[in-house]
């Protein structure tokens, strides 16, 4: 039997966004530069055994709520449930960057440390790059070492806009970042 998943795509001042929900939680938060259709025909829909339900999901209202609120300086904290789909230590990792203040930054090595093993940054790297839920889960928020912007899934750009949109918002007690 085929599992049902539900799909919507938002507006955000940065671009257009797809969110792909369960009945359990969000699984997908992507940056897109192609319609919904062309998505659906190219995504995990077309690989998994999923059916898109054309009904409406809780979680990706939900989701649509937040963004507005996070896009317009009201929200820091997602509440939207997730499920993270990953190996056990690719979720430890996601989930040390939910603990990631917002309009604060973490270099690899810190969140290496975060997830309690220093030696792991590559590791780490690669876990962020894998995350599938953008700003949910703000791997934006994870740097270089030296404060240099480094990856980003929906671009090095995009990340710049969403680390000045949350210092913006973050109050007065939050550092200036250098964003380079």
């Amino acid at each position: 039997m085929k599992e049902s998943i539900y799909i919507q795509q938002f507006t955000t001042p940065i671009g257009a966004m797809i969110g792909v929900a369960s009945q359990v939680g969000i699984r997908r938060l992507e940056f897109v530069d192609q319609p919904l259709n062309e998505y659906m025909k190219s995504s995990e829909c077309q690989v998994q055994n999923y059916v898109i339900a054309d009904q409406v999901n809780e979680h990706l209202d939900l989701l649509h709520l937040e963004l507005n609120k996070y896009f317009d300086g009201r929200l820091k904290q997602f509440t939207v449930p997730l499920e993270l789909q990953g190996t056990d230590f690719q979720r430890s990792v996601w989930n040390s960057l939910c603990k990631i203040p917002y309009g604060e930054t973490r270099s690899y090595q810190e969140q290496s440390i975060m997830v309690g093993d220093i030696k792991a940054i590559r590791a780490v790297a690669a876990a962020n790059g894998s995350n599938k839920i953008a700003i949910v889960v703000p791997c934006h928020r994870v740097m270089g070492k030296s404060g240099k912007l480094t990856g980003y899934a929906g671009g090095i750009e995009r990340k710049r806009s969403l680390l000045q949109h949350e210092l913006a918002f973050a109050g007065p007690n939050k550092n200036e970042l250098t964003l380079f």
